[in-house]
């Protein structure tokens, strides 16, 4: 079997490196049985060996270095990390990709620095005008993906298309959900609301052979109804930072009336473990991160706050998408895509 190589931006992250280098370590131990991949963590190579140290006993054999000399702050403007670029660990982690050196890329770092260099660097893949975020998501139901929430600000029509069907491979190829239900992301239900955006875009996709089951409001996102919910990065992003607020508000509210009096505290031991599996499925490092769907590379972005599992699971995410070849799968259904809308006169 081909042996896989992973990159990791070793310096990516409100606490890189040191959780990124536990999570590193972490997806070592747990999968020192396979010997099909590699790890190239890339950054202040005097720095990684400092926490490298700290796990004398780890399995480090699979896991290469290489030297960054600068890095990117999570807030850091546009036009000053571009000057810097070439030398920085986000930048030599996606080269290693474009050099054939590695399969995927791993980041936590700051996210407009990893899509900017990812589309500059790899380019889009033939067909797609714009690539996008995809983000799994909780649900009553399990899991729905949404795509895009933050690549695009101002997508068309076609772009949406595009979307749907990236997602449509991630969910078959990665998730095992055949024949997804995909829905578009609008103020309601009915076919006729939306602004001209949605309109075009609903009325393509209901003429296209996959399984759309209409649109969608913000409030239906966590309820599961759809597989898949398509939208512009602009929504998408918006809804996406809005659910991590009220995740997080919920959850100190929840804590504070817990914490309020004995009685509360003694119905808080016999509620324990179901709030610990509703607090798992909450908690965005057991999905590890976003993949940035259309570009000529695998390339998964961490939430800038990530902790170890959430490393070690985008790792993880990483090598199911090399190894269900989703690339490949992506541009087939593209190419598919595109006919029938010639053939139905959108293009």
């Amino acid at each position: 079997m081909e042996r896989v190589t992973i990159a990791v931006d070793a310096m990516g992250g409100d606490r890189a490196p040191a959780v990124v280098i536990e999570g590193v370590v972490d997806y070592i131990r747990e999968n020192s049985h396979d010997d099909t991949w590699r790890i190239t963590l890339v950054g202040k190579e005097k720095e990684i060996h400092k926490e490298l140290k700290k796990y004398p006993h780890a399995r480090l054999d699979r896991l290469e270095i290489v030297d960054a000399l600068e890095e990117i702050s999570m807030k850091e403007h546009f036009l000053s990390y571009w000057r810097k670029r070439e030398e920085t660990s986000i930048k030599k982690a996606i080269d290693l990709i474009k050099d054939g050196k590695a399969l995927a890329m791993v980041s936590a770092g700051n996210t407009g620095a990893v899509m900017a260099m990812a589309k500059t660097s790899l380019g889009s893949m033939k067909s797609i005008d714009r690539p996008a975020l995809a983000i799994k998501l909780p649900t009553l139901k399990g899991n729905s993906l949404l795509v895009d929430v933050g690549a695009n600000i101002d997508s068309k029509p076609h772009n949406l298309v595009e979307f749907a069907v990236m997602g449509k491979v991630y969910m078959e190829s990665v998730l095992g959900i055949q024949n997804p239900r995909i829905a578009l992301m609008n103020v309601g239900e009915e076919e006729v609301k939306g602004n001209e955006l949605t309109k075009t875009t609903h009325n393509m996709l209901k003429r296209l052979d996959i399984n759309f089951v209409g649109n969608v409001e913000g409030r239906d996102v966590y309820i599961g109804e759809a597989d898949l919910i398509v939208t512009d990065g602009f929504t998408g992003n918006v809804t996406l930072k809005v659910s991590e607020g009220v995740v997080d508000v919920m959850l100190s509210m929840l804590k504070r009336e817990i914490m309020s009096n004995i009685f509360s505290k003694i119905g808080f031991f016999f509620l324990k473990k179901s709030l610990k599996r509703i607090k798992k499925k909450l908690d965005y490092a057991e999905y590890g991160g976003a993949l940035l769907l259309g570009v000529n590379g695998i390339v998964i972005i961490g939430h800038g706050s990530s902790n170890a599992k959430a490393i070690k699971n985008a790792i993880s995410l990483s090598t199911k998408f090399v190894s269900q070849k989703v690339l490949e799968k992506i541009s087939c259904e593209i190419d598919k895509m595109h006919k029938s809308l010639k053939e139905l006169k959108y293009v």
